[in-house]
């Protein structure tokens, strides 16, 4: 085939290398820079040599569209003939087909069903460096086929990344895979670089700012003024292509704009890779679907925005998001490359010299950051469960395979084991994410065939539903074919998605032989029942389950062909994502909360305002956001969340502290959404003093009484742990919350509520912590009281452990030598001596210094101010008292 062909590509001289290495090893990987003609010669080159078809994978729809037309084109035939290709919704091969392009998720599921591949003498992976999840899958499946089934299949892994020596290693076995490299003969290509003048916000899950926008377009224009040619501009989305569309609309007259991404229709694609059929000049404005294999013809300039869209998945809420990033430098490097496959060509790049050397080498693998709960069935079906020994180039990150398979456990499609089910295959040969092939399996007995592949055709293409974020008006314009291509492309999936169902639910249609056009479900719902304080919803759950369900609130699921279209689509968005039924937090407001436990907000002015509950289709949350953002959802009513949720349905018996106090209630949840709640009257008393040791932790031993008395008794024991020995009870804080059930348990038991602690004796129940024999000598090593030389008997202050204070007036001490001590002699008391008045005038713990030193002065100071008080020159002899002399008549 090859030799009908006399086009001169750069690659054309590698290819006799190429075939001697597949000859003698049987796999091989080629690297060979975008346009050298990789995509193209290859396969001819290698269909001369095979016996049997060359299939040849590309990651994208479009790219193997354009690879096969572009074959064709150079043989001269049709596409269908010799070269034909295959993506999901269209085929077009024959009996005479010798090389079939094929998506890389096409590839897979023809290994799942026949990993010889009957008929098949060559597989060639083209892009294999992008590294999305399908061409792991199929580079790790075609290698172990070769290896263990078909060891005359060539195996080819192309590449236009010189990192290979990994995919070596992978496909070659034992010994690496020879490498065979094309030198490029590209055009040279001339970087302008061209930052924003002003700085603009950095990207991330919200959208592109503005300026950056206006930037590109301003751009564009100085692009079309400076340089011949058309012009190829790379943006991260859909939605940037249409905002920089609009900012060159008065082009229009003499420049056409064309966007290229992948939710068009292929004949929409394809208008933008075919040559100018008129003198007007071309801006294609395309996502990173034009990066590779793709030749946009005519182009020989690149304004590139520097930014991709990458999916990430927020593991610990299940909410799938895709983020825009900065561009690598090996994606900005192909990005550049488009601009001189024809003719050298300039690249203006939106950002500076010194932010290009900052980026990333390369691309994040998509094995890194997506959700692998697809990879994980894939992998499950394979019959690795763990992709053990498969030549996977990374392997899948434990914590995302981790709640991979126990989503893929819940949907009962693998065992405890890991390994795939009977449901689990039927799930795998849907053809669709494993939570939207569950909804279509379950849903279509419910809501009708037809209506259950209709929505999930609309769940698995997210922009097919159009502008809005409200799932069953997007339903309803594609049934009325308000954007035809749109149309068109959800109702091949349907037909698809229909015919992927099991015989006996493909019988059943919700209303006739037709979709349903029933009416829209009004949007509010009457209240099951009243509920409880929001702090409740915490509360520890101390009983199991009371039965689950999954009915209307008559007791009965509603027949078929009664749901509306907003409740039949609620239904299969609540099977598919039954973590993300959603009630509202206030009647009319646009907080909701889902039973995941996420808080959700719909966007301003949305029509979706004021449904009670809502089954959400997509959302997303920004890092470090309070709750995520409702993109696309349906109303419903509870009926229809109890049943497309029935095993988060649970009724439980709550006894727990909430709000300061003891809370008992039997509480019906959906998920962390609280259905009804009454009290219990009688609630078992171990749960109560559960509760109330729970209360008394969260809020602190404030909650007890304490008295004069207990104070004292707990600063005395810290006393004597302090100066005598850790035998002694330790009583901080954290001790004695640690030990609440020792001290404070016989209280706790016959308590109920909040209040009862109020009536506890907490000294009393301090001395529990003491043995018996600590509690014989705590008066005599920590008196309470000690007597003074005039006969009180005066309160010792232990507030200071460190250092116990005896405060006294100093007229009562006359006589006393020395400071008492404590603690067996080992501890001086610290004597605070006070004034007739109660003021303090000296504090010592050497009194016998104080009589020689200090006295004389505080005598010399206070004697005038109190002559009815003795001030004697030798206190050592004179009497004590706590008495004043009586005044003179």
């Amino acid at each position: 085939m090859l030799s009908d062909v006399t086009l001169d590509l750069p690659v054309r001289p590698a290819l006799p290398a190429l075939l001697g290495a597949l000859d003698a090893a049987g796999a091989a990987v080629l690297v060979a820079p975008p346009g050298t003609g990789k995509t193209t010669l290859a396969p001819l080159a290698v269909a001369d040599r095979v016996d049997g078809r060359v299939v040849i994978a590309q990651p994208r729809r479009v790219a193997a569209r354009a690879a096969a037309r572009r074959m064709a084109d150079l043989l001269g035939e049709r596409v269908g003939d010799r070269v034909g290709y295959a993506v999901r919704g269209e085929r077009r091969i024959s009996p005479a087909t010798r090389i079939e392009v094929v998506t890389t998720g096409l590839l897979v599921r023809r290994l799942h069903h026949d990993p010889e591949l009957p008929g098949t003498g060559a597989v060639l992976l083209d892009e294999c460096h992008e590294r999305q999840l399908d061409a792991d899958l199929a580079l790790a499946f075609s290698v172990e086929a070769r290896a263990t089934l078909r060891p005359d299949l060539w195996l080819l892994a192309m590449s236009a990344t010189p990192d290979t020596d990994r995919f070596a290693a992978l496909l070659g076995g034992s010994a690496p895979a020879p490498v065979v490299r094309a030198e490029s003969a590209l055009h040279p290509v001339q970087r302008i670089w061209t930052p924003p003048p002003r700085p603009v916000a950095p990207p991330g899950a919200g959208p592109v700012d503005r300026a950056l926008l206006d930037h590109v377009a301003a751009t564009v224009r100085r692009a079309l003024r400076e340089q011949d040619g058309d012009v190829l501009v790379f943006l991260p989305g859909a939605g940037e292509i249409a905002a920089v569309a609009g900012r060159l609309a008065d082009l229009r007259d003499t420049v056409a704009l064309l966007p290229l991404h992948g939710r068009q229709r292929g004949a929409e694609q394809d208008a933008a890779l075919r040559p100018r059929t008129d003198d007007r000049r071309r801006v294609v404005l395309s996502t990173a679907l034009a990066e590779t294999s793709l030749t946009v013809p005519g182009v020989r300039t690149v304004v590139d925005a520097g930014l991709s869209r990458v999916p990430r998945i927020d593991l610990a809420r299940g909410l799938g998001a895709l983020v825009t990033v900065p561009v690598s430098r090996a994606a900005a490097t192909q990005r550049a490359g488009r601009a001189g496959r024809e003719a050298p060509g300039y690249v203006y790049r939106c950002w500076s010299e010194a932010t290009h050397e900052r980026l990333p080498a390369r691309p994040e693998p998509e094995i890194a950051t997506a959700d692998l709960t697809g990879f994980a069935l894939e992998l499950a079906a394979w019959g690795s469960p763990d992709g053990v020994g498969l030549a996977l180039p990374d392997p899948p990150p434990a914590a995302a395979m981790t709640v991979a398979r126990d989503t893929l456990e819940t949907l009962g499609a693998i065992d405890g084991t890991g390994r795939i089910t009977g449901r689990g295959r039927a799930i795998a040969s849907a053809g669709a994410h494993p939570r939207l092939a569950r909804a279509l399996l379950d849903a279509a007995d419910r809501v009708g065939a037809d209506r259950a592949a209709e929505v999930v055709a609309l769940l698995a293409e997210e922009s097919a539903a159009g502008p809005g974020d409200d799932l069953v008006a997007g339903w309803r314009r594609l049934r009325a074919g308000v954007d035809a291509g749109a149309t068109a492309r959800w109702r091949a999936e349907v037909r698809r998605l229909r015919a992927a169902l099991p015989a006996s639910a493909s019988d059943g249609n919700a209303a006739g032989p037709g979709p349903a056009r029933t009416a829209a479900a009004p949007r509010t719902s009457t209240p099951a029942g009243t509920s409880t304080p929001a702090g409740t919803s915490s509360l520890p759950r101390t009983s199991t389950p009371a039965g689950t369900g999954a009915t209307s609130r008559s007791g009965a699921p509603a027949a078929r062909d009664q749901l509306t279209d907003d409740l039949a689509a609620g239904l299969v968005v609540g099977l598919a994502y039954p973590e993300r039924l959603a009630r509202v937090r206030r009647p009319g407001g646009t907080s909701y909360l889902m039973t995941g436990g996420t808080a959700a907000e719909l966007a301003a002015g949305s029509q979706l305002a004021g449904a009670d509950w809502l089954a959400v289709a997509v959302a997303d949350r920004r890092p470090g956001a309070p709750s995520a953002r409702i993109r696309r959802a349906t109303p419903l009513d509870e009926a229809t969340a109890r049943e497309a949720a029935g095993p988060l349905l649970s009724t439980l018996r709550e006894v727990g502290w909430s709000d300061g106090d003891v809370v008992a209630r039997e509480v019906t949840r959906l998920g962390a959404i609280e259905l009804v709640a009454r009290r219990l009257d009688r609630p078992d008393r171990a749960e109560v003093a559960a509760a109330l040791l729970t209360g008394l932790r969260q809020e602190g031993l404030g909650l007890l009484p304490w008295t004069p008395a207990a104070r004292g008794l707990r600063e005395r024991m810290a006393f004597c742990r302090l100066h005598l020995d850790a035998a002694w009870p330790d009583v901080d804080d954290e001790a004695l919350l640690a030990a609440l059930p020792t001290w404070l348990g016989p209280e706790l038991a016959a308590a109920r509520r909040r209040a009862d602690l109020n009536r506890v004796d907490v000294t009393s129940a301090l001395r529990r912590l003491l043995p018996w024999a600590q509690a014989a000598h705590l008066d005599e090593l920590a008196p309470e009281r000690i007597e003074v030389p005039s006969g009180s008997r005066v309160r010792v202050d232990y507030a200071d452990p460190a250092a116990p204070v005896l405060a006294v007036k100093l007229q009562e001490t006359f006589g006393w030598a020395t400071a008492p001590r404590i603690a067996g002699g080992r501890v001086p008391v610290l004597l605070h001596l006070l004034s007739p008045a109660g003021r303090p005038v000296a504090v010592t713990a050497d009194l016998a210094s104080f009589w020689r030193t200090g006295y004389p002065q505080v005598r010399a100071e206070l004697r005038g101010r109190y002559p009815r008080h003795p001030w004697p020159e030798d206190p050592d002899t004179a009497t004590p008292t706590r008495r004043a002399a009586p005044r003179r008549r």
